[in-house]
């Protein structure tokens, strides 16, 4: 293509997520599919929604469910977000809240904000590979993340200026992250906490699985500690994004930032810039919806997905060889293999998918350094316990051979 010579250097950063190209194999007959991170869609409260579109589609609702709408987002869901948020501990107005379309846009918008080309972005290894996409565009430098570590914030700062930057951000997922599952204990929260205000950076909080809790006890998220810790929201560093994927519907793309108002401010900007807002019909449909049944919707999507973790960890006890490890999730969607080190996941999800029919994702895609070859995430939201026992025994019969 004659126009690939005039393309912007950033561009060279951006590659194909290989969950998206799996998610083309969904519709092969007979696979059994570990690869989606995605809500189960006969969980969705479909009828809820029916309802709400019909409702807003009414003619006294229908010219303000069609028409432009404020950047900030839909008042009412701001102002629902806010009373939710209370609800964790985070207190904030209603101009600290930034609806945007999907978790996804604000990663985005944040890249945007804070990274200048070699900027350091401090991530997990392995990561989100959605984080690392929206944020490769703006052309950083990653450094490994590790709240638990005994690295000093001294040895962030002299890695970063050796390479002629600063540490922006750090950016992680609490609670049962993508894609290991795992959970920060609220020590480490602090401890980043810590980390941060050594740093001078500042703290991206990706709260999408927060909701999804099946056992254990909940942990303050980092913005409540910080808010705790400094008894202002608009003296914080940790800015907060939440999501409706999960709970709700990922095909209406809403989320939303809680940050210091000068945060959001610069954001609405972005928005403005980008699609002026998040679809209005879409913001007044989840609005209605979630004040109808939020609650219960959410506790009948931690007794069903609660259930298909129970399975999918009693089938790698079963089936698993020895020399394997996984995590144990007390919530979210994932479980995280390691393998031993000379099995290669990609190579093992090519025979996975030709001689047992089933599908991964293989680990390295997530490592924002390449590595990672003999790590797998398996995702246990869409198939029933039965399927996902049967799955994990091929997986096992595969891993056995290798």
């Amino acid at each position: 293509m004659l126009l690939q010579q005039l393309f912007a250097s950033r561009t060279q950063r951006m590659k194909a997520s290989e969950i998206r190209e799996l998610l083309k194999l969904l519709n092969r007959p007979g696979l059994l599919s570990f690869a989606g991170g995605i809500p189960d869609p006969a969980l969705f409260p479909a009828a809820e929604f029916s309802a709400a579109f019909q409702d807003c589609l009414t003619p006294e609702r229908q010219s303000e469910a069609l028409q432009y709408s404020l950047s900030e987002g839909y008042l009412p869901l701001r102002e629902w977000i806010r009373g939710e948020m209370a609800r964790m501990g985070v207190v904030c107005d209603v101009d600290n809240i930034l609806i945007t379309s999907g978790s996804q846009q604000a990663l985005d918008y944040l890249g945007k904000l804070f990274l200048s080309p070699n900027d350091t972005a401090l991530v997990g290894w392995p990561t989100y590979l959605g984080a690392l996409a929206a944020f490769n565009a703006y052309e950083p430098r990653y450094d490994q993340l590790n709240p638990g570590g005994n690295r000093s914030a001294l040895s962030y700062r002299q890695a970063a200026e050796a390479a002629g930057s600063q540490v922006k951000f750090a950016y992680l997922s609490p609670d049962f992250a993508n894609p290991t599952g795992q959970t920060l204990s609220q020590q480490d929260r602090d401890a980043l906490l810590d980390l941060s205000e050594d740093l001078g950076c500042a703290i991206v909080e990706d709260g999408a699985y927060q909701a999804l809790r099946y056992d254990g006890d909940q942990i303050p998220s980092i913005l409540g500690l910080e808010i705790a810790r400094r008894g202002d929201l608009e003296l914080c560093r940790t800015i907060y994004c939440g999501s409706f994927s999960k709970t709700l519907s990922p095909g209406l793309r809403l989320g939303w930032v809680v940050a210091a108002k000068p945060v959001i401010a610069q954001m609405v900007l972005m928005k403005q810039a980008a699609d002026l807002h998040s679809a209005t019909l879409n913001q007044m449909a989840v609005h209605q919806v979630a004040e109808r049944c939020f609650e219960t919707h959410v506790a009948q999507l931690r007794q069903a997905y609660g259930n298909r973790r129970d399975a999918m960890l009693a089938a790698l006890q079963s089936h698993m060889p020895q020399g394997i490890t996984w995590t144990r999730p007390e919530g979210g969607m994932f479980v995280w293999l390691t393998l031993p080190a000379h099995i290669d996941a990609a190579a093992l999800l090519v025979r996975a998918l030709d001689e047992e029919n089933i599908a991964f994702v293989p680990g390295q895609a997530f490592f924002a350094d390449g590595n990672g070859a003999n790590t797998l995430r398996l995702s246990f939201s869409v198939l029933a316990p039965e399927a996902i026992h049967s799955g994990v025994e091929r997986l096992g019969r595969l891993l056995q051979q290798a």
